[in-house]
């Protein structure tokens, strides 16, 4: 090997893994996009689900999956000699180590696919038929699509175009979960008997738009990773490879991605007259998706005209999956995914360089047959698995977990945890708890009384403090939603709106005994005011007796 070999060989190995590392990454961005979406009862459950989905799927498409998808490649159309054990010995015992840079970039798409459908089943679905399901994604049902299509099968043999994965990986993705999440059915409360949709808001838009961006970040390494050859030699010249035309896929990605949130955002501001800001985040994704199968080869209008379609469809075609299909897609994985993929793989002959360089009618009806066999076996494939396996597990009644469990929510009877555990203690609102003193313990008046406050959330660190410093520290805090003298309002979540008439708040319980009540009512009155309506209310209730659990004492001693 030629000291030029050497290096081109080098610089294409650094690049690969720098676009690998760039699409794991993404999952950071899945993790925190669905964690955003979902209750906040059921926010570690989705954060494990995302890191179960690397850890199971990347070992199973080790052992099988790879081999499986060269396998179907060659038995599907691939030419050359090969064997079943030969196939699988290129990933497990390469002849070059340096072979397994192949295989991680090839794992980072097939755990992508996988990570999709956890998004469509949130809040419901029990753990270990994900987990199942995500077992026989990466070692079957993905490396089949692989195999049809980018290891030399039959549909890579009729010509379908597919670069990144818009329809291999999203596509494929987005049809898996919309039928995971119709055959296990929608979360509790989704519908009404009559069918009429309830909206049920995620916890943290926050948490969904950063995730948003994370994985508009981690695209590029999918997209413009995938000109995986930065440098080729031939007859001792060395010259660009697949980065030849890069500059093309970055600037249709970047393109797309801001055309799909505009096109989403405008329909959200024409139809509801918001701007809905989960829409412009989904919009960006869907636009992404959209130009990822076809980003080598697009003219830069198409580009924009491919996002502005992908983020306006999204709206329509999440509607259309609540209200017409009644299936419970929480985290809009068809309208982001499946459709947008199936729309970009479909445009591809109309705005292809070839086609606005030379256009023929003849070919672009073509270009569309094939290009609309591809998603049709893609998708036929994917639903048939997808439906036998949640089938199966409904049958078993596995397919989701109990509705007692259901309305706890999964985090605590899946996992044992609370996401936010710890939301009134001392440290989080700057009080020091070593400095804090009970008090005294000794009657005020011979009566022990509770003093009860509903207040904002966001004040309750300044309450605390507050009653510091009339040293009545001793509190229970909980979390509560109510109404009261504050007016409702209208929330809007997905293009969507709801009342929202119960307003989150927080109750503060503080017994005392040698502490007047009414010092202990001024300071949270104090801290508490805004002047607006919705401040809250303070009670104060007699106490007949209290008891300490540790010495046994009773009365104000016990306070």
């Amino acid at each position: 090997m030629s000291n030029l070999e050497v290096i081109a060989q080098g610089v294409n190995l650094l690049w690969v893994l720098v676009a690998t590392f760039l699409i794991f990454f993404m999952h950071a961005g899945f993790a925190m996009l669905e964690a955003g979406q979902v209750r906040s009862k059921n926010v570690a459950n989705q954060l494990t689900k995302n890191l179960l989905t690397w850890s199971v799927g990347v070992l199973t498409f080790f052992l099988v999956g790879a081999g499986l998808s060269n396998v179907v490649g060659h038995l599907t159309g691939a030419s050359g000699t090969w064997s079943v054990m030969g196939e699988f010995a290129a990933t497990l015992a390469p002849s070059d180590v340096n072979a397994w840079v192949d295989w991680l970039f090839g794992a980072v798409f097939a755990m992508t696919a996988a990570t999709i459908v956890s998004g469509a089943v949130a809040g419901r679905c029990k753990l270990r038929t994900y987990v199942t399901y995500t077992v026989l994604l990466a070692a079957v049902i993905y490396p089949v699509v692989v195999g049809f299509t980018w290891a030399g099968g039959f549909l890579s043999a009729l010509g379908f175009h597919d670069f990144a994965g818009g329809m291999v990986v999203h596509g494929m993705g987005g049809l898996a979960g919309l039928t995971a999440a119709w055959i296990i059915g929608p979360r509790i409360g989704r519908f009404e008997e009559d069918g009429t949709a309830n909206v049920i808001p995620g916890h943290s838009v926050t948490f969904a738009a950063l995730g948003t961006l994370i994985l508009a970040f981690g695209w590029y390494g999918f997209n413009v990773g995938t000109a995986a050859t930065v440098f080729a030699v031939d007859n001792g010249t060395i010259s660009l490879a697949a980065f030849e035309t890069v500059g093309r896929v970055a600037i249709v990605t970047t393109l797309g991605m801001t055309a799909g949130s505009l096109g989403a955002g405008t329909v959200s501001l024409i139809r509801t007259g918001k701007v809905d800001t989960l829409f412009v985040a989904n919009g960006l994704l869907a636009g992404l998706v959209g130009i990822t199968g076809i980003a080598d080869d697009i003219v830069w209008p198409g580009a924009i005209a491919v996002g502005l379609l992908a983020g306006a469809q999204l709206p329509f075609v999440f509607e259309f999956v609540e209200k017409r299909l009644k299936i419970d897609d929480v985290c809009a994985v068809f309208p982001v995914h499946g459709s947008a993929g199936i729309l970009g793989t479909l445009a591809y002959p109309l705005v292809a360089v070839g086609t606005w360089q030379s256009f023929s009618v003849g070919a672009v009806f073509s270009g569309l047959a094939v290009q609309a066999t591809g998603v049709a076996v893609i998708g036929l494939w994917t639903v048939c698995a997808t439906v036998l396996v949640f089938g199966g597990a409904r049958a078993l009644d596995q397919a989701r977990v109990t509705p007692r469990h259901e309305r706890e929510g999964l985090d605590a009877s899946e996992h044992g945890v609370e996401t936010y555990p710890e939301f009134g203690s001392d440290a989080a609102h700057g009080v020091v708890p070593e400095r804090l003193q009970t008090d005294g313990g000794r009657p005020n008046d011979g009566k022990i009384k509770l003093v009860t406050a509903i207040v904002r959330p966001d004040k309750l660190g300044d309450v605390k403090r507050s009653l510091a410093s009339v040293n009545a520290p001793s509190l229970t805090v909980t979390n509560v939603s109510g109404r009261g003298s504050q007016p409702a309002k209208m929330g809007q979540w997905r293009g969507e709106e709801y009342v929202v008439d119960l307003h989150q708040k927080v109750k503060i319980e503080c017994v005392v005994a040698d502490i007047p009540a009414e010092d202990v009512v001024d300071a949270i009155r104090d801290a508490a005011n805004t002047g607006e309506p919705g401040d809250g209310k303070i009670f104060i209730i007699p106490v007949e007796d209290a008891y300490q659990v540790r010495t046994g004492k009773r009365g104000a001693d016990a306070v």
